[in-house]
């Protein structure tokens, strides 16, 4: 059911928009003007969808999602648009007529600058596939000035600017400021009783801002659908206080405006000081509240009774960011509604579902009681019954535990504990991979899984095709396509009709062209990027990800020093040539990053090797040249360590595009390995159980592998001889330091790198001798692919809607008066 389409009628609205907007002809224009222009030409097919959606919605009345996130990780929306409209060929040639190329115009697009890894880039894959199957559903989330940053390498260094992503505008946004809401921190709760001699409470002498929507379009592939995202800005509750300006108090007269301001500014600041704390719960509480508010006003328009507000909407918490949603919903219905707390908790209960997305007990948000009850007076207060209430129930079914309630009590020790109140108040709870639930059910949140076994639940993570495939691959999309008919773009399961064609030889060599093409594609990309040329008949070994420790780039550079060495030592190595490609933003301060760009650095700039072993750094590593990587590599390095992975979704994105995975059993790998089988990955490394058995005794002797392993010793004195960093040979002295000796509290090698070291080896070798076998790797390749069929975000989300949302499809007429 895809778009009427006009290429006349498009090629004048684009001319006009240049008119229009700009007072220019099509030649006089400049690119950023005529991607502007496009995208005004666009977003007008998707607005009479987005109205129908809207009022199909509205007429039917329907159970609605609200997706709760601090990020979403979005990419580039035009071409993802016009692929979802199914008129992406259509414009191309339109625009191929008006000596326009299409290439060159999605290039003029920044990435939306609203997220940072795999969590909001998960979001953005269940906004399409919730768009695409049908589903009524709405993101909620932070319209960030400046997103995280902008990462440029400099001297090795990872520099962070600012990253400007809305200086040119955002044409496919629309503001709503009809739908603006209030939102309030700090003040006092003042209680008093009504006329009826009820408790009353009301939060004075408070600071507020006003949260004003931003609309953005997410359109179904070729369904009419078109949902939203909310994106909130903040904006001052008056903009300059001339009084206090009169009075030459010039930074009070500005200080409402500097806290809408804050607010916005980044995604997540840096909090390990007490300001960055205090603004990441602002921001938290801030797209909440006005989420929350926005929700209970459209369900007001349409019904009568809020005690029935749970049987239209659902509140999914996409991590421990959007709990704070449990107290606000709860603070609305009694403040603002009337209900009693047993009529809030009721609906409260019934609304609320929460995502975990780590094992990582340092990433289960806890604030200080000092910090969150003097921002949220009122929802502290709400936090304090919920945990009290709770508490009791804990010393009845567990009577004279006091661990029990250490455990699992909202608030203990001086902290307010956010995964624990999402659990008390969700009604369910899941991991996001089988592993991953297993050991949330079995270690990090037994307690909670003894007591309320009904709540948890697996939701394996799962990515959109349209995106990582149709739009990132075009030739391998198009070759699909013409093998198999194009139902895969909706149904990603008809893959495995790919398999007849593994053992063809025609259909491998084919297959392994279209790779060789991405490949050129990339190095061509790393060439005008970064200036190294990279060999495209080398095998390209990708690991893309944020930059973690339980990510072990660095078991990844320490391996490619030794195989540096290898080459030294013996010239006539025989082994393919290999390019390692790293790509992540790095936290503040986090030298892993100035490690792989030295190490580089050295390699690529020896003679010696002849090339045969060259290292990548690609820059600010985002969705738009994710697309490009997953397309060209060879190999996808999924080697975290065992049990620390929740899922992953890049291990999905470079099985789609015909990667082998080399990894752990860790995360969603188990399900890779499940379903493309053995034989077309390779594992390496200790598994969950051996890891978590090991923390449990106090760790491994480290020392005892760099005494008797020769060639690990090797690598680790050259991060402290000056190897790869003559002018400061002390530089890498606290990786050398963190990988031999136990530190206070920390333990050496936390994550078990020297460990899994000559696992790995081992694994890169078989890989390599996989590779040498032109025939077998090419089968293997088209294995990854036509077994992805499970890892689609459609199936994911269809699995929600099941056990979580229960939500029902809806299908949007378009007439062609509209």
């Amino acid at each position: 059911m895809g778009v009427k389409f006009d290429k006349d009628e498009f090629k004048k609205s684009v001319a006009d928009n240049l008119k229009v907007l700009y007072r220019k002809t099509v030649d006089e224009a400049d690119k950023q003007q005529i991607f502007q222009a496009v995208s005004y030409s666009v977003k007008d097919i998707i607005m009479d969808r987005w109205l129908a959606t809207q009022k199909t919605y509205e007429k039917e009345d329907v159970r609605t999602v609200v997706y709760m996130s601090m990020e979403f990780l979005m990419g580039r929306a035009l071409g993802n648009n016009m692929i979802n409209l199914t008129v992406y060929k259509d414009i191309k040639e339109a625009l191929d007529e008006m000596g326009l190329d299409l290439n060159v115009i999605e290039d003029q697009e920044p990435d939306a600058a609203l997220g940072n890894g795999g969590l909001g880039r998960l979001a953005a894959c269940f906004l399409d596939s919730l768009a695409t199957l049908g589903y009524p559903a709405y993101g909620c989330g932070i319209r960030y000035r400046y997103g995280m940053f902008k990462q440029q390498i400099k001297d090795g260094y990872q520099i962070e600017v600012p990253d400007n992503w809305l200086k040119d505008g955002n044409p496919f946004e629309i503001k709503r400021p009809e739908y603006s809401y209030e939102v309030k921190f700090g003040g006092y709760v003042r209680c008093y009783k009504d006329e009826d001699g009820r408790d009353k409470f009301v939060q004075e002498d408070y600071r507020s801002v006003i949260a004003v929507p931003y609309d953005m379009p997410v359109v179904g592939y070729g369904n009419n659908v078109v949902n939203t995202l909310i994106i909130w800005d903040a904006e001052p509750v008056n903009t300059f206080n001339l009084e206090s300006f009169n009075k030459g108090d010039y930074h009070k007269a500005i200080e409402q405006e500097n806290l809408a301001k804050n607010i916005v500014e980044v995604l997540y600041p840096n909090d390990n000081h007490y300001a960055g704390k205090e603004l990441r719960l602002k921001q938290q509480y801030f797209f909440v509240s006005a989420s929350i508010q926005r929700a209970i006003a459209k369900y007001k328009k349409t019904n009568s009774d809020i005690r029935k507000f749970h049987e239209k909407y659902v509140f999914q918490l996409n991590d421990t960011h959007p709990t704070v949603t449990v107290a606000e919903l709860m603070r609305i219905l009694m403040d603002e509604e009337g209900l009693n707390w047993e009529e809030a908790w009721e609906v409260t209960t019934h609304c609320c579902a929460y995502t975990n997305h780590t094992i990582m007990a340092e990433a289960l948000e806890k604030w200080p009681i000092e910090l969150f009850s003097r921002l949220l007076p009122r929802v502290y207060q709400i936090v304090e019954e919920i945990n009290r209430r709770f508490v009791e129930e804990l010393k009845v079914k567990y009577p004279g535990n006091q661990d029990k309630i250490r455990k699992m009590a909202v608030i203990y020790d001086g902290q307010v504990k956010m995964a624990n109140l999402a659990i008390v108040a969700g009604f369910s709870v899941n991991g996001v991979a089988k592993l991953h639930t297993e050991i949330l059910e079995k270690q990090e949140l037994k307690d909670f899984y003894e007591m309320f076994p009904e709540k948890f639940n697996n939701k394996t993570n799962g990515i959109t095709q349209r995106r990582f495939l149709l739009h990132g691959n075009p030739l391998l999309a198009d070759w699909i396509t013409g093998k198999i008919g194009d139902d895969w773009i909706t149904d990603l399961s008809h893959l495995s009709r790919l398999k007849v064609y593994v053992d063809d030889e025609k259909c491998q060599r084919e297959f392994m062209q279209i790779k060789y093409q991405n490949k050129l594609r990339l190095a061509k990309y790393i060439k005008e990027n970064n200036g190294v040329e990279v060999d495209p008949r080398s095998v390209f070994d990708v690991q893309v990800k944020r930059l973690h420790e339980y990510k072990r780039q660095l078991l990844n550079i320490l391996h490619v020093m030794y195989l540096y060495n290898q080459l030294k030592a013996n010239p006539d190595l025989d082994i393919p040539a290999q390019t390692f490609i790293f790509g992540a933003k790095a936290a503040a301060g986090y030298k892993i990053a100035k490690l792989i760009n030295n190490v580089a650095d050295v390699i690529n700039n020896d003679p010696a090797i002849k090339g045969r072993l060259k290292v990548v750094f690609i820059e600010n590593y985002r969705v738009s040249n994710a697309e490009i990587i997953f397309a060209a590599a060879d190999v996808s390095e999924q080697i975290s360590t065992a049990s620390k992975e929740a899922s992953g979704t890049g291990n999905m994105k470079f099985m789609l595009n015909g990667a082998l995975t080399l990894g752990t059993m860790d995360g969603a790998n188990v399900e890779i390995v499940q379903e493309v089988g053995e034989d077309n990955a390779v594992i390496f490394g200790l598994t969950s159980d051996e890891v978590i058995r090991y923390e449990n005794e106090g760790g491994y002797d480290p020392m005892e592998i760099f005494n008797n392993d020769q060639d690990v010793r090797t690598v680790l004195m050259q991060l402290i001889n000056g190897e790869y960093c003559r002018e400061n040979p002390e530089m890498f002295r606290d990786i050398y330091n963190s990988l031999l000796h136990n530190d206070g509290g920390r333990r050496a090698d936390t994550y078990f790198i020297l460990k899994d070291f000559r696992a790995y080896a081992d694994a890169h070798r078989k890989m390599l001798d996989k590779y040498k076998d032109e025939k077998g790797w090419a089968k293997s390749a088209m294995l990854n692919v036509a077994c992805a069929g499970k890892f689609s975000s459609d199936r994911t989300i269809e699995e929600y809607v099941r056990d979580i949302w229960k939500l029902d499809k809806v299908k949007v007429e378009v007439s062609d008066e509209d």
